[in-house]
């Protein structure tokens, strides 16, 4: 079996178990995850104004 496929289907066994047994838990790691995105993608847009100013 691959490697790879291996990894992602436990990975995906993981998250619906998690969300499965722990909804609440699991939708505060998906907002935290999103906030994080959001920090990022402000940083990268001060970052670049910065550049252009």
């Amino acid at each position: 079996m691959d490697t790879k496929k291996l990894i992602t289907g436990v990975l995906t066994v993981f998250v619906l178990f998690v969300i499965i047994t722990q909804p609440k838990r699991a939708a505060e790691m998906v907002g935290i995850g999103f906030q994080g995105l959001s920090d990022a993608a402000t940083g990268i847009g001060e970052f670049i104004t910065e550049l252009v100013s």
